[in-house]
């Protein structure tokens, strides 16, 4: 198959035949973000058999991801991560290549939720510029926590913009009492097919509440005012976040795989 860059079409039409699993190259795609590299089956067909968005984290989906190696070792990525196949196709074809990942996690679970749940009776709402000082250092510690790394420590100036803008975009959201965090999450892709979740956390001095489960089911019950489907990944390992997701009503419907650098 023959690498090109395809058309914002292209890019959508392909997202639209599996909205959940592709929702983040959907989201950058109508952003005007980051790059794509695609690949179609034979030169009379053009649909898009094959998608990557190659950027900090290098994301491929469709089937003979092996095609974007090349793109995918000029990326220098953080990140590969995807729909568990999709990664294990390309990693195979460049693992010779790369530097072996410090970590490897396959088997993530991808839930999703089309009917709100119960009501979690909270006092979620959306984050507000006067929220940054307080959810900063929430956000690297739930960042940390999921990837390792402490965005603070690793780049203060950049993380502190994108935690602003996520804010500033409407895509933050919180619980707060008394100046503790209860319950917050962000939007890691918002399309008008689906929101994937990203960074949920609750303070430790006040887990095992189940403040998780209630600010959970208050936010996919906003979201889906908005959007058919709220989705999100967890490591398989993490069964506290198992259970709240379970708890609510969502099912697991794919897997993800990601290597960290």
């Amino acid at each position: 198959m023959t690498v090109f860059e395809p058309s914002y079409a292209e890019v959508l039409d392909f997202c639209a035949r599996a909205p959940v699993e592709r929702v983040f190259l959907e989201d950058v795609a109508r952003r005007g973000l980051g790059r794509f590299a695609a690949a179609a089956a034979t030169a009379d067909d053009d649909r898009l058999t094959a998608l990557c968005h190659v950027g900090a984290n290098v994301v491929p989906s469709g089937e003979g991801c092996a095609v974007f190696g090349d793109a995918a070792v000029r990326g220098e990525a953080r990140m590969i991560i995807g729909e568990e196949r999709a990664v294990g196709e390309l990693w195979e074809s460049i693992r010779d290549r790369m530097s072996e990942p410090r970590d490897d996690r396959p088997g993530q679970p991808v839930y999703a939720i089309e009917e709100p749940p119960e009501h979690g009776d909270t006092a979620l709402r959306p984050a507000t510029p006067d929220d940054l000082e307080l959810l900063l250092p929430a956000c690297a510690a739930a960042h940390e926590e999921e990837i390792g790394i402490d965005p603070l420590a690793r780049d203060p100036e950049g993380f502190r913009w994108r935690t602003r803008t996520q804010i500033d975009e409407g895509r933050s959201w919180l619980w707060l009492e008394n100046g503790t965090i209860l319950f917050k999450a962000e939007a890691s892709a918002w399309t008008p097919a689906a929101v994937q979740i990203q960074q949920v956390w609750v303070d430790p001095e006040v887990r095992g509440r189940k403040y998780a489960q209630r600010g959970m089911r208050d936010l996919c019950r906003l979201l889906l005012e908005f959007v058919p489907t709220v989705c999100l990944f967890v490591r398989p390992e993490n069964a506290p976040a198992i259970r709240v997701y379970d708890a609510i009503g969502m099912r697991r419907v794919l897997a993800y795989r990601s290597l960290i650098f």
